[in-house]
Order: C-alpha cells, then sequence, then structure tokens
C-alpha cells in the first residue's frame, strides 16, 4: 500500500507538472496545482485500492492518475477571449 500512495502521489505530481508546463496562463499558482496533482493521485489511489482490493497495483495507479486529471480539469480557467457585443444592444 505504500507504494501505491508513493507512486501514485509521483505520477499525481508529474501530471500536475506537465499541466503547468503546457497551460500555465489558465491555471491558478503553481504550488496550488502541483499539491493538486500529488493528493488527487494519493486519493484516486485510496478510493481505487478500496474498490478493487489488495493485488491491483497497475489498476490502482490508474484510477489514481484519472482522479487526479479529474481534480487538475477543474483548476483550468476559460481562455481569455474578447467578449462581443451584440448587435442588438
Amino acid at each position: 500500500m505504500f507504494l501505491e500512495a508513493l507512486g501514485s502521489a509521483l505520477l499525481g505530481f508529474a501530471l500536475a507538472w506537465a499541466a503547468v508546463q503546457r497551460l500555465a496562463d489558465r491555471l491558478p499558482a503553481r504550488g496550488r496545482v502541483l499539491a493538486t496533482g500529488a493528493l488527487g493521485g494519493v486519493f484516486g489511489a485510496l478510493v481505487t485500492h478500496g474498490a478493487l482490493g489488495p493485488g491491483h497495483f497497475l489498476a490502482t495507479l490508474i484510477g489514481a492518475v484519472a482522479v487526479a486529471a479529474v481534480l487538475l480539469s477543474l483548476l483550468i480557467r476559460p481562455a481569455s477571449r474578447r467578449l462581443r457585443r451584440s448587435a442588438v444592444v
């Protein structure tokens, strides 16, 4: 269980780091994103391990990455775009 938690935290952190590198202008502060990725990975591992039980190391890591990705996607802001005025103003 310890290796699953450590591996999932590292995978979540790596996913968050990649998101910060790719979408820096659409995400909040770097530390918040990195912490969300790592904690999301650990939470995903906990949930997946609880659902599947012991002995499913790879599936637990996949579940951890999925939950971390979902939590990181909630942090993304819309791209800034200029609002157009309606013709009926």
